[in-house]
């Protein structure tokens, strides 16, 4: 059987976002589905907006990095509704894990 998975679906986007409700921090790097193609961009677009109302309303400190992630949040129109947006996204992570960056290492012994 040849089948593709595109996109989450609304049980799976009420669960997400109940999650977000009782959380206080979010880290998020990509997005759930297919966003580019619609219909496949639903799910994406109501976390981002529930991401959007939470942050803005103060109960959500959102932190979001990477292109795709970036790119699905800019459709959704909420880019600058977040606390901060990074284009960093496997880098991001790795730095989140405390993991030694090449790049920063190099900027740190050339100081």
């Amino acid at each position: 059987m040849n089948a593709m998975i595109l996109d989450i679906g609304p049980e799976s986007v009420a669960r997400i976002c109940a999650a977000l409700e009782a959380s206080r921090t979010l880290v998020w790097n990509g997005p759930v589905g297919a966003f580019e193609t619609p219909p496949f961009d639903r799910a994406t677009m109501a976390i981002a907006r529930k991401v959007a109302a939470l942050t803005t309303a103060g109960k959500l400190m959102s932190v979001a990095g990477g292109g795709d992630t970036i790119a699905a949040l800019a459709a959704a129109g909420i880019t600058d509704d977040l606390t901060y947006v990074s284009t960093a996204g496997g880098a991001f992570l790795e730095w989140l894990e405390g993991r030694e960056l090449p790049g920063v290492k190099a900027l740190e012994t050339s100081a």
